[in-house]
């Protein structure tokens, strides 16, 4: 025999003396890739029709979005199902896996499924036939009567980045499958192309949508396109008017709709979706407030005023949303080259600089005239102490804190220090080296090898601890968002270890 079949590397010597587990000796990469795989496959399982809520019971018989869901629903929302779809893609783009693109496309067939006429999604798709005759969906039109049809639900949100993560994820997919002959890849591009011109189609003659859209027409003259004012006097309590056709900046629905559109136009190249870009940043240019509060409120009606949404939500001006859009306008400036998106931003940060509550911390909501700080509850009201309204709605709501003002302070200040090109090459960086990617890898590997370690024998990560909400009370559970999160840290460790 041979002298060379019995020399043992220092793992097998390992092996043999019991001293080293089978998993310790399969390198970290392989681990992190067999590990991304297994909880691919599991999160699939428990699927519905390609589509995700945000959290399991561990037995499954308990489900829910943002309030509680049956087997058959699924959530559009972020962390839900296009979130889900884009950490697929992810994890392919890092592994190669065809299981992950695979969940990709059931996730864009399931938006494709749900998507309304009005060219959006609702929170929530249905897959129960037994009640999909309550939604009016685009492969419903030419099938059902007008008379029927307009007894359905066909609302499309742009809030809470509902739609516009949807659409988001169908653009990332379809680049991804170009070509293909996939039946659920020509369903998706059918579905995507439709979306885009429907959300065109829902911007207002000012550059702003709504946060609602039914599809229907709207008269241009209803929508003058206006400055914003402040009224001398406005309705000091909630009088239940419909909001859902304000402009609305509230949870940064135009800064979501305006980089949708972004990315629409770096994907297709079709130069409608710039000029959608641009009609969005004269919108936010003409909702900045007059002084002494030039800052943006959180939604406007069609006067161009701020205006009431939820009982709890009253005319102000905003400081939370208003960082968005200070955000934003230097994002466009940066992409565009427009030097007309910087100049709401000095008096803007002078407002906030002369507006904290206390060092680095300001009201959500300043009242309109006086910049007193306000706060407002269930029952319409509007109040000056947050300590005067009711429990459930303190703990419920952002009311105060640093909203990233500074931050945003500290990028404007660096981008008339250094100019735009350069701003501009920063944001575009080189591909790393194999010294950087190595680096990288290094620094995440601790990272990686916990979250290995959390993943339980049926591949899920899982969630400890109870959660009580108003509409559910979960103890340990399967959340999406540990999936997303967790998924996108092993495929960014092994883009770089690769």
């Amino acid at each position: 025999m041979n002298r060379r079949e019995f020399v043992l590397t220092t793992s097998q010597v390992a092996l043999c003396a019991g001293t080293v587990s089978a998993t310790e000796a399969r390198s970290l990469p392989q681990q992190a890739r067999e590990a991304l795989s297994k909880a691919t496959r599991f999160v699939r399982s428990i699927s519905a029709e390609g589509g995700y809520l945000w959290r399991y019971s561990l037995d499954l018989k308990e489900r829910a979005g943002e309030v509680k869901a049956t087997a058959t629903q699924v959530w559009i929302q972020p962390p839900g199902t296009p979130s889900m779809g884009a950490a697929f893609l992810h994890a392919y783009s890092a592994t190669k896996d065809t299981q992950c693109l695979d969940a990709a496309r059931d996730v864009g067939d399931a938006l494709a499924t749900g998507q309304l006429e009005s060219g959006g999604w609702n929170y929530l798709i249905d897959f129960d036939p037994a009640k999909a005759g309550g939604w009016f969906r685009r492969s419903d039109v030419g099938k059902v009567p007008i008379t029927e049809s307009a007894k359905r639900r066909n609302t499309s949100t742009f809030d809470d980045n509902n739609s516009q993560s949807a659409i988001r994820f169908l653009l990332a997919l379809a680049a991804v499958t170009k070509g293909s002959t996939d039946p659920r890849d020509g369903r998706v591009r059918i579905a995507l192309d439709y979306a885009l011109r429907k959300m065109l189609e829902a911007q207002y003659p000012n550059g702003a949508w709504p946060q609602r859209y039914d599809g229907q027409p709207r008269n241009a003259a209803d929508y003058p396109v206006l400055k914003a004012s402040i009224p001398a006097t406005y309705p000091r309590q909630y009088g239940k008017e419909n909001y859902f056709r304000h402009y609305t900046l509230n949870d940064n629905t135009q800064r979501d709709c305006i980089l949708t559109m972004l990315d629409a136009w770096h994907r297709t190249g079709q130069r409608e979706f710039l000029d959608a870009v641009k009609r969005g940043a004269d919108f936010l240019l003409m909702a900045q407030l007059p002084e002494p509060q030039p800052i943006w409120a959180q939604q406007y009606n069609a006067r161009m005023e701020p205006a009431w949404a939820r009982a709890f939500e009253p005319p102000a001006a905003c400081s939370n949303e208003s960082v968005g859009v200070l955000r934003l306008l230097m994002d466009l400036h940066i992409e565009l080259g427009d030097a007309r998106y910087l100049e709401p931003l000095p008096c803007a940060f002078a407002w906030f600089k002369r507006s904290e509550m206390s060092p680095g911390i300001w009201a959500r909501y300043y009242e309109l005239h006086t910049n007193k700080p306000i706060f407002g509850d269930r029952d319409g009201k509007i109040y000056y102490r947050l300590e005067d309204i009711s429990e459930e709605r303190q703990k419920g709501y952002g009311w105060r804190g640093d909203f990233g003002v500074k931050e945003a302070i500290a990028r404007f200040e660096e981008l008339k220090q250094r100019g735009r090109a350069a701003v501009q090459a920063r944001s575009k960086p080189k591909p790393p080296t194999a010294e950087q990617k190595a680096s990288r890898a290094k620094s995440l590997a601790s990272r990686v090898q916990s979250a290995i370690a959390e993943l339980d024998a049926q591949g899920r990560w899982v969630t400890k601890g109870d959660l009580k909400k108003r509409d559910f009370d979960f103890s340990d559970r399967v959340e999406t968002s540990t999936f997303i999160r967790n998924a996108e840290l092993l495929a960014d460790y092994l883009t770089a270890a690769h």
